[in-house]
């Protein structure tokens, strides 16, 4: 059970305040509120490594607490969160504020919560004797793709030893997640040929081709849903395919130039999407061939993005290990992605297991409620009574 009454229940709603108060919308720095949590973690004698993007304008902080010479828990979460545009909000969305149990601002939730949980327990863990070490690791630009995290974690073959294991802390109502899945992301272009719509024969139609390639993904989505690979551990149990936004065209009566369109891949840890990948640039080449036929300076471009699914054993050290400090022999499986996929590819073995419900996040008067940050500091509590030496 969470003991609301342990000294560090009362901090963690001043110090998500704080945390909350910093604006780290993924198009803006996050540095202001990487300073302060260095800051804060210097003062208690961590030991600090930032990496940063290549403007300067965001970072990663990677604090360790204990002994250098063994290999320690990561404890990972990041700092940026999604925007708020549009939304209607009963309240700022930057000013956290308390009702009935429960903390509203943006990133309560998803996934600051978590992060002010252990930067409330973090005088604790330095002021023991820590036989096991204790990593803080704090990224940018999760909600883009888990950009800033990857230098995170290339920048660890620098440290003397390296991490034993990870718990990423998006929320999961504190249950141990070991599978999550996969995503590619896809941004895909198409340049046709411009010309009078009463004339369209000599032009290439960019929206047309776009239209022909969304259809094919919106049939492939529908294999996929009758005839799987299908794992029920999942909601739902298959990889999904999904177009997210569509840009094209300017006038009625001109042939579209230009299109561009994004759509996703979430796949299922075993179903490896570089397969559809395969067909749909199939596809692509097959419409190339009658574009340039037109105009040789017709095309179709992708830039694509992936972040590996995540397939934890269920007897692993990692898993065993969460399962005791969460108080529950119960494991789950997630659809939404998240960096523990990248830190078990870089053999840091992992699961999810944070304070919140997803179903909280990236909507308007996002929360968190106080019993969930009490389970979290409980399950910390017991983190550290496992690494202090006896």
């Amino acid at each position: 059970m969470a003991d609301p009454t342990s000294p560090t229940v009362p901090l963690i709603p001043s110090i998500l305040e704080r945390l909350v108060a910093f604006d780290t919308t993924s198009r803006q720095s996050n540095l202001a509120l990487i300073n302060h949590c260095a800051n804060l973690l210097s003062d208690l004698g961590a030991r600090l490594r930032l990496t940063h993007d290549d403007d300067g304008r965001k970072a990663n902080l990677f604090a360790s607490l204990g002994p250098e010479d063994r290999p320690g828990i990561i404890l990972s979460g990041h700092t940026d969160v999604v925007p708020v545009d549009g939304q209607e909000w009963s309240s700022d969305p930057f000013r956290m504020v308390e009702r009935d149990g429960k903390l509203f601002g943006r990133g309560t939730t998803d996934m600051k919560g978590f992060l002010a949980a252990c930067l409330a327990m973090a005088p604790e863990f330095a002021a023991a004797r820590l036989e096991v070490p204790i990593h803080f690791a704090l990224s940018y630009d999760e909600e883009t793709g888990c950009i800033g995290v990857r230098r995170l974690i290339a920048d660890l073959v620098n440290l003397p030893v390296p991490p034993r294991l990870c718990i990423v802390g998006e929320p999961t109502e504190m249950r141990v997640v070991v599978g999550h899945k996969g995503k590619k992301s896809v941004r895909c272009s198409v340049h046709g040929k411009e010309c009078h719509s009463a004339m369209n024969d000599k032009g290439v139609n960019a929206v047309e081709i776009a239209a022909e390639m969304i259809t094919f993904l919106r049939a492939m989505q529908r294999r996929i849903r009758a005839q799987g690979p299908f794992d029920h551990g999942y909601d739902p149990p298959y990889t999904t395919v999904h177009t997210g936004t569509v840009q094209g065209g300017t006038a009625l009566n001109i042939v579209p130039r230009d299109c561009r369109f994004d759509f996703e891949i979430r796949n299922l840890p075993d179903h490896d999407p570089e397969n559809l990948m395969a067909e749909f640039r199939s596809l692509a080449q097959s419409l190339i061939a009658d574009m340039i036929a037109i105009d040789p300076a017709c095309g179709i471009y992708l830039e694509e993005a992936f972040t590996a699914g995540l397939s934890t054993a269920e007897h692993s050290e990692v898993a065993l290990l969460a399962r005791e400090l969460s108080g529950d022999d119960r494991t789950a499986k997630i659809a939404f992605t998240t960096e523990a996929g990248l830190f078990h590819a870089a053999t840091i073995p992992s699961v999810v297991c944070g304070p919140g419900s997803v179903a909280q996040a990236h909507r308007p008067d996002e929360f968190i409620e106080l019993e969930q940050l009490a389970r979290c500091d409980a399950f910390l509590r017991r983190l550290l009574d496992r690494c202090r030496r006896p």
